[in-house]
């Protein structure tokens, strides 16, 4: 069973584009750009201002040395639900008691604003503080 002559002449004619539109694309045979336009060009992307902080973190290191959390805000015992859904956090008050607070939800004078996969940021007044889950031979 042989192809017929149509056919023969429209698998050549596939493998000519199919050869020549890469090289086409590519600029294969033209000469080279002079000088000038060959430089690359040079895009400057500049990180919003509340950005910046997440752009100087280091990846895996953790909260920034001043994030530390004030002497008297909650102690995070841990994180439960899914975040940006139903978290909540497990906080330790002062007087020792572990108690789940939602986000807007308010411990020993602190407001609960955010919870990440690894901390929550209380605020009260004017002050703020991330406080990371602890480490996982703390209590």
């Amino acid at each position: 069973m042989g192809l017929t002559r149509a056919e023969r002449l429209a698998i050549a004619g596939a493998a000519l584009v199919a050869l020549a539109v890469p090289a086409l694309l590519l600029g294969i045979g033209r000469d080279p750009a002079p000088a000038s336009e060959a430089a690359p060009v040079l895009l400057a992307v500049r990180a919003p201002a509340a950005g910046r902080a997440v752009y100087a973190r280091d990846l895996f290191g953790g909260a920034p040395a001043e994030a530390t959390p004030a002497d008297d805000a909650p102690r995070l015992a841990g994180i439960v639900g899914r975040i940006g859904a139903d978290a909540v956090a497990m906080v330790r008050t002062a007087d020792g008691r572990t108690r789940t607070i939602a986000v807007g939800e308010g411990v020993d004078g602190w407001t609960l604003e955010s919870l990440a996969i690894d901390a929550a940021c209380f605020t009260r007044g004017g002050q703020t503080a991330r406080v990371p889950l602890p480490a996982g031979d703390e209590g």
